[in-house]
C-alpha cells in the first residue's frame, strides 16, 4: 500500500471517528436546541421502552378445568430468565456477535470505525453492532413495529431496518443511554428473548422448544451454536432447509468459542461431528390459531376469539401477542357427547348438510355455552370436509328454524292476555288470513288488489281446536298464523330479540349485517325490520314459521332464558382472563336483563312441556330413553329443507339443526349411509334427526343428575281474560 494511501485513511478514520462522536452527543447538527431535545428525548422513552415493555406473547385458552385446549400468537415466545439460560447459550452468542460485550458500554468504538470506514471506502460490508445494539434493532422490528398489517408499524420497521449513518447514530445512543439502565445480563437476556430465530419462532425459550425440544437452560454447546448461528440469517441458515449452511455456520460458532476462551477445542471438535440434532420434519411448535384446539374443540375455541373480539371489542392482535390466559366454559365431556351425537346421525363424509349441537348452562347471573359441536371438524382441509365457520354458533342456516319460532308467537300472544295455555286455538287445515299479504297466486286475491298470505298444516297434523299446549306440541301452522293476526307482529319480533335471538335479528335476509345502501329490502333490512309491520304494512306471517337465517347459538340460549324465569344473559363462553402477569382483565359483558316476567317464563316453559311426550319429538325422546321433564319445540323449514330442535332442562338447554351450508334451498330425505341426502320431495323433519341427536347428547349429560320438574304456569296464564 502506498504511502499517501496509508495517510488518506487515517485521516478518514479520524474524521469518521469525530462525525460519530459528534453525531452521538449532537443528534441534530446545527440545529436548534428544541431539535436537540425532542431527539433526546425520543432516544430517551425508545431506552426505557426497552427497559420496561414487554414483547409479544402466546395467548393461552383452557377449558374450564383449566387444561389447555388452544395457543394463539403472532410470535411463538417462551419468556425466560437469565437463569433459565445456559451458560453454554450465552457464551455462544456473545462469541459469534459481540466478543467485547462485557467490555464496552453499549457500543464498540473500535469495530464501529473499522466498519464504517470499511463500508465507505468500498469494501466488505460490516456490521459492527454490539448485542445492546442489536437489542435496540429487534426490539424496535419484533416488538414496537412487529405488526405487519398496521401501516405505521410497516413504515416504522423499514425505519429500524434501513442502512444510513442516521439510523446508526440513533440505535447507538439508544445503546449507550440503555446501558445506564440495564445490567449486561437484563440486556442479554432481553436479546435472547425478541431476536428470531425463523418460522416466527422468537426467543431462545421457545428455540429450544421448537428446535430440539428441551429447555434453553438445557441447551449444550452444539445446539447453542446452531441457535447462535441462526440469528445472522435466520431464513438462510434454517436447518430444515438449508442443513449443510446451518452445520457450517454452527461449527463457525463453536470454534470462535474456542477462539473467546468459553469452549476447549477438543470439546468444539466433538461437537463438530454430530449431526445438528433437531426434531425431525420441521420445528415443534404449537398451531398458532384455534386449529390447535383440534377437530372437536376447535368450534369452541373459534366461538372463544369472535365473542371477544366481536361482541366484546378486545383487539385481534392484541388477543394474539398479550400473553392473556383465558379460562372459558368449555365442559369437554359435554362437547365430546355433543360432537358424537352429531355424528352419529350425520357422518362427516356427508358435505351436502350440516348438523350442530349448541349447548348453554341456564342461570340468573350467566348463560355459560358448554359446547359447540358440527358432524365437520374444525380446520382448513376442504377435501376433508373441514370448515374454519364457527358453525354452532353464527348466522349460517339460510334456509330457516321452521316451527320453532312459534315460541316467539306464543310468548307475545301469553303476554299480551290474547290467549292461555288452556284456552282453545283453531287449527285449520288451510288457512287464507285476512291481514297480511305476500302469499302466492293460489291463494286468490283480495277485493284490494292484494295477494293474501295462505298457509296448511303438514299432512297428519291434528287439526280442531286445541289448548295452547297441545298446538305447541303438534305444531299446526293455521293456528300460529292467527295468533300472529291477534297478537300483532311488532310485539312478535321484538318477543325474538327479547328472549334471545338478537345477533340474528340484527342480520339481514342473506345472515350478513344489514347494508343500507342497498335498494333490496333482503340486504339493507335486519329481520325485525324485515317481518315487522310498517306504515303500510301489517308484517309478515311467515315470521311464526321461521323462513329467516339463524345462530343455533342464540336458539339455545331462548332456551336457556325461558328456563331461567324469564332472565337473558349473553352466551357467553369465558369463565375468566388473566393477563401475562396473572392479574384478571375485567371485561365488560352485556349484563343479564329480566325480558320477560317470571310468571309468563313459567307459563311459556308449562305449555313448551309436551313435545317430548305428546308432540312432534315423541318419538325420538323414546328412541333415546328419555325419561326427563323439560321444555322443546321441533321446527321443519319450508319443503324441508332444514329442521331444528330446541330444548331445555333446568339444568341445560340446547338446539340442533340440519342445514344445507351452501344456501341449497332443495330438500332433504332421511336415511342412507349418510343419514340425511338432497332428495326431490323431503321428509326431514325437527322430530327426526335434530330432536334425536339433542336426547341422545342430553341423555349422558344429564347423567346424575336429579329429574327436577319445569315450572308449571301460574293460574292467571291458564286461561285469558
Amino acid at each position: 500500500m502506498r504511502r499517501t494511501d496509508g495517510i488518506l485513511k487515517l485521516l478518514g478514520l479520524c474524521l469518521l471517528a469525530g462525525v460519530l462522536v459528534a453525531g452521538l452527543l449532537f443528534p441534530v447538527v446545527g440545529g436548534a436546541g428544541l431539535l436537540s431535545n425532542q431527539a433526546s428525548a425520543t432516544v430517551e422513552n425508545t431506552s426505557t421502552e426497552l427497559a420496561n415493555e414487554a414483547p409479544p406473547l402466546v395467548t393461552t385458552i383452557t377449558d374450564r378445568d383449566g387444561r389447555p385446549i388452544a395457543t394463539l400468537y403472532n410470535q411463538y415466545r417462551i419468556p425466560t430468565g437469565p437463569d433459565e439460560i445456559s451458560d453454554a447459550m450465552k457464551w455462544a452468542i456473545i462469541s459469534v456477535e459481540d466478543r467485547r460485550f462485557y467490555e464496552h458500554n453499549g457500543v464498540d468504538w473500535k469495530g464501529t470505525v473499522r466498519a464504517a470506514i470499511s463500508n465507505t471506502s468500498g469494501g466488505q460490508t460490516q456490521g459492527a453492532s454490539t448485542l445492546t445494539q442489536q437489542y435496540v434493532k429487534n426490539y424496535l422490528i419484533n416488538v414496537v413495529y412487529w405488526n405487519d398489517n398496521d401501516p405505521k408499524h410497516r413504515i416504522g420497521r423499514q425505519k429500524a431496518q434501513e442502512q444510513s449513518i442516521a439510523r446508526k447514530l440513533k440505535e447507538a445512543r439508544i445503546a449507550i443511554n440503555l446501558e445506564s439502565k440495564m445490567t449486561k445480563e437484563e440486556i442479554l437476556t432481553g436479546y435472547l428473548n425478541v431476536v428470531e430465530f425463523s418460522r416466527r419462532i422468537f426467543g431462545v425459550g421457545a428455540a429450544a422448544k421448537a428446535y430440539f425440544n428441551t429447555t434453553a437452560k438445557e441447551l449444550d454447546p452444539a445446539q447453542a451454536a446452531l441457535l447462535a448461528g441462526m440469528v445472522n440469517n435466520p431464513a438462510a441458515l434454517d436447518p430444515w432447509n438449508h442443513p449443510e449452511a446451518a452445520k457450517k455456520r454452527r461449527n463457525l460458532v463453536l470454534d470462535m468459542m474456542v477462539r473467546n476462551r468459553k469452549l476447549s477445542k477438543e470439546d468444539a471438535e466433538r461437537y463438530k461431528k454430530q449431526g445438528l440434532g433437531v426434531v425431525p420434519g420441521g420445528p415443534k411448535k404449537p398451531p398458532a390459531n384455534c386449529v390447535g384446539a383440534g377437530a372437536t374443540d376447535g368450534f369452541f375455541c373459534q366461538y372463544v376469539e369472535d365473542y371477544l373480539v366481536n361482541e366484546l371489542g378486545m383487539d385481534r392482535d392484541e388477543l394474539y401477542s398479550g400473553g392473556y390466559t383465558i379460562r372459558t366454559t368449555l365442559d369437554r365431556k359435554a362437547n365430546k357427547a355433543a360432537a358424537k351425537a352429531t355424528e352419529e346421525q350425520v357422518p362427516k363424509e356427508n358435505d351436502d348438510v350440516v348438523l350442530t349441537l349448541s349447548l348453554v348452562k341456564p342461570g340468573k347471573k350467566r348463560h355459560e355455552v358448554i359446547a359447540l359441536a358440527a358432524n365437520r371438524d374444525y380446520g382448513g382441509d376442504k377435501e376433508r370436509n373441514e370448515t374454519f365457520l364457527a358453525l354452532p354458533a353464527g348466522v349460517y342456516n339460510m334456509q330457516g328454524a321452521g316451527s320453532s319460532y312459534k315460541i316467539f308467537t306464543a310468548a307475545a300472544a301469553l303476554e299480551k292476555g290474547v290467549v292461555g295455555i288452556l284456552d282453545r286455538v283453531p287449527a285449520p287445515g288451510h288457512y287464507t288470513s285476512k291481514v297480511f299479504g305476500g302469499g302466492n297466486p293460489r291463494c286468490g286475491q283480495r277485493p284490494d288488489g292484494v295477494v293474501p298470505y295462505c298457509v296448511q298444516n303438514y299432512a297428519g297434523t291434528p287439526g280442531g281446536n286445541p289448548t295452547l299446549q297441545q298446538a305447541l306440541a303438534n305444531s299446526p301452522n293455521t293456528t300460529f298464523v292467527i295468533l300472529e293476526e291477534r297478537t300483532g307482529m311488532k310485539p312478535i319480533v321484538d318477543m325474538a330479540y327479547r328472549l334471545g335471538m338478537r345477533k340474528t335479528m340484527s342480520s339481514n335476509m342473506q345472515g350478513k349485517k344489514p347494508d343500507p345502501s342497498s335498494n333490496d329490502p333482503l340486504v339493507s333490512e335486519d329481520l325485525r325490520k324485515h317481518f315487522g309491520p310498517s306504515e303500510n304494512s301489517p308484517g309478515k306471517g311467515s315470521f311464526t314459521l321461521g323462513p329467516a337465517p339463524l345462530s343455533g347459538l342464540e336458539l339455545a340460549n331462548v332456551g336457556a332464558t325461558i328456563i331461567s324465569d324469564g332472565r337473558w344473559c349473553p352466551p357467553t363462553p369465558i369463565l375468566e382472563v388473566r393477563d401475562r402477569n396473572g392479574k384478571p382483565v375485567k371485561l365488560k359483558e352485556p349484563k343479564c336483563e329480566q325480558v320477560i316476567s317470571k310468571d309468563l317464563a313459567h307459563a311459556l316453559a308449562d305449555a313448551l312441556s309436551k313435545d317430548h311426550v305428546s308432540g312432534t319429538a315423541a318419538g325420538a325422546a323414546r328412541k333415546a330413553g328419555w325419561d326427563r321433564p323439560m321444555i322443546g319445540k321441533t321446527g321443519t323449514a319450508q319443503n324441508h329443507t332444514a329442521s331444528t330442535f330446541v330444548g331445555a332442562t333446568p339444568f341445560y338447554a340446547g338446539a340442533a339443526m340440519i342445514f344445507q351450508p351452501d344456501g341449497n334451498a332443495q330438500p332433504l330425505c332421511v336415511g342412507g349411509s349418510m343419514g340425511a341426502y338432497r332428495c326431490g320431495s323431503g321428509n326431514m323433519f325437527g322430530g327426526v334427526i335434530p330432536a334425536q341427536t339433542w336426547f341422545n347428547a342430553m341423555k349422558p349429560i344429564h347423567e346424575g343428575l336429579p329429574k327436577k320438574s319445569v315450572p308449571k304456569a301460574p293460574e292467571k296464564y291458564l286461561h285469558a281474560n
